[in-house]
């Protein structure tokens, strides 16, 4: 039998959506150097035509028109309703036979619960008429990464936090992520990064590469996130998993406090992998790291301190549409 899981992030995609900053009330000082950011991500993705089709979402004509001249002509540009530019939390998951899944959301545990956000996910499926089915338990894209096999990475702070699912066990959860998603094999992490307002997730953490193979940050001298780095690899290889390490910004302040900064938060593209940059010592040692890793395509560091306001970066606002 078949097993129909979300393709590996490495697989062909036909498109990928990516959110763009629209309510400047979100991002008052930092929504035009967000916007830049956001711009030159999705040109990196399309790459001069190699990669995917682009698809800029604003969650308002006003957005959409911002969008258009600062893309040119390298993107399509979509009005959709949202609460903030987050996708890979609140768009829909494709699985490998083009149908798709949309799960409750809930703000990360009710720490930003604004309008649009919950359903938005259907709608951008139905515009690629994928047949959506809504899973009515919370979860969000970014909690989760899988290989294409049925191998799944997680971590426990954020599917076990009982401000996403109280009712529902540790196993249920399981069972969950293998009958919506056809995850038969997951490997839980334990806790995310330091000041993470999602609640930790692995996206950020720990990211497949490769059937079998994860990619985890190696830390820095007094990283703030190196026990957290050290025990998720020791959980990785003692599942018998491949562990690539990547290196990590270490510490990263903005107004004085610990941001989750992390070099794990890039996008694999068709032709390029976009890997966020901090102006961290590490910037340059990352992107090579992650080059060695995707030889068929072009690593590409672009900073992303501005999207980082908002709480993710390339990975957190982008949501790719299989093949």
């Amino acid at each position: 039998m078949t097993i129909i899981v979300p393709p590996a992030e490495w697989a062909p995609h036909k498109a990928v959506w990516i959110g763009f900053p629209s309510h400047p009330e979100l991002w008052e000082d930092d929504l035009e150097p967000a916007r830049e950011e956001v711009a030159a991500f999705g040109r990196a993705v399309h790459a001069g035509g190699k990669g995917e089709r682009v698809i800029l979402v604003a969650a308002d004509d006003a957005a959409a028109q911002a969008a258009a001249r600062l893309a040119g002509d390298y993107a399509d540009v979509v009005v959709q309703p949202f609460g903030d530019i987050w996708l890979r939390d609140t768009g829909p998951i494709l699985l490998a036979d083009g149908s798709a899944r949309s799960f409750r959301f809930n703000g990360w545990g009710g720490k930003y619960d604004l309008p649009g956000d919950d359903d938005v996910g259907l709608r951008l499926a139905a515009t690629i008429d994928a047949a959506v089915e809504r899973c009515e338990w919370v979860l969000e894209g970014g909690a989760i990464d899988g290989d294409g096999t049925g191998r799944v990475v997680t971590t426990e702070q954020c599917l076990l936090n009982p401000n996403r699912n109280p009712d529902l066990s540790k196993d249920e959860i399981a069972a969950r992520l293998r009958d919506d998603l056809g995850f038969s094999e997951i490997l839980w992490l334990g806790d995310g990064l330091l000041n993470d307002h999602t609640d930790g997730h692995v996206d950020n953490l720990a990211r497949f590469v490769a059937p079998g193979v994860v990619a985890i940050p190696e830390a820095t001298e007094n990283d703030p996130n190196g026990l957290i780095y050290s025990q998720a690899a020791d959980a990785a290889a003692a599942a018998g998993l491949e562990v690539v390490r990547i290196p990590s910004p270490g510490e990263v302040l903005r107004d004085d406090e610990i941001v989750p900064a992390s070099y794990m938060n890039f996008y694999i593209g068709n032709a390029a992998v976009v890997v966020p940059l901090y102006g961290a010592p590490n910037d340059d040692a990352a992107v090579a790291a992650v080059q060695a890793l995707f030889p068929d395509r072009q690593a590409v560091g672009l900073r992303a301190d501005a999207i980082l306001t908002g709480g993710g970066s390339f990975h957190c606002i982008s949501q790719q549409i299989p093949a």
